[in-house]
């Protein structure tokens, strides 16, 4: 995990006394998996998205346990997939890829912040490659048996997504953060590797053998993501 940016700036610029919480130095005493944690500098990169940073970090400071809600398309895309294959593309991304930036969980799915303009390739990708929602492989294949994939969402320009609390996870049912944002600039999927994920993940569901999964059993409470693989 990144180091520490205890950045205060964009917060300070501007801005007007206030009751609320010291947003920074709250997100900077927590203690707890580091993974599934905001960093001051990620909450700062999140603010970014917003048209007025200054302003959504000051209703965050007034409502820390709040989930908040941010524009898609200029900080980040956001692929939107059900919970189980979600789960599985990570296996994929984080065992045998390149790793993933943030990932939240919300309303039984599982979303992935992607590369600007990924919203916008994806769906396209994966209609090229024929691995739409109807999966199955025609008689002329070479070889590869294909499997299925999930209808996907795809947030870009003029969407926006619910995004969890910064400092701790939501109510049962809530938004919560799987992979954490914790770098002012992380590293984000574009469209070709999360094409390469629903293509494994299509692929390994439909053969024989199970690849080992990096997640823990529901009854345990490890760290699940060895996150200095992180681009």
């Amino acid at each position: 995990m990144s180091a520490w940016l205890k950045d205060e700036t964009t917060l300070q610029a501007g801005a007007v006394p206030h009751h609320g919480v010291d947003i920074f130095a709250l997100l900077q005493d927590q203690s707890g998996p580091q993974a599934a944690q905001v960093t001051a500098a990620g909450a700062a990169w999140l603010a970014g998205a917003a048209p007025y940073p200054r302003s959504t970090l000051a209703h965050w400071e007034e409502r820390p346990e709040a989930p908040g809600v941010l524009p898609c398309g200029s900080a980040f895309d956001v692929v939107n997939v059900p919970a189980l294959f979600g789960r599985q593309m990570l296996e994929q991304l984080w065992a045998e890829g390149p790793g993933s930036g943030p990932v939240a969980t919300h309303r039984g799915r599982m979303l992935l912040f992607a590369a600007p303009g990924t919203a916008q390739r994806l769906p396209s990708l994966l209609a090229w490659e024929e691995w739409g929602t109807s999966g199955s492989a025609g008689a002329g294949d070479s070889g590869k048996q294909r499997g299925t994939v999930p209808p996907l969402l795809c947030h870009g320009t003029g969407d926006a997504v619910t995004v969890p609390p910064l400092t701790c996870a939501s109510s049962e049912g809530g938004p919560r953060w799987v992979v954490a944002p914790d770098t002012r600039s992380p590293w984000l999927p574009g469209p070709e590797v999360l094409l390469w994920a629903c293509v494994r993940v299509s692929r390994s569901s439909s053969s024989p053998g199970a690849a080992h999964s990096i997640f823990p059993r529901t009854d345990q409470g490890a760290n699940v993501y060895d996150v200095t693989r992180r681009r």
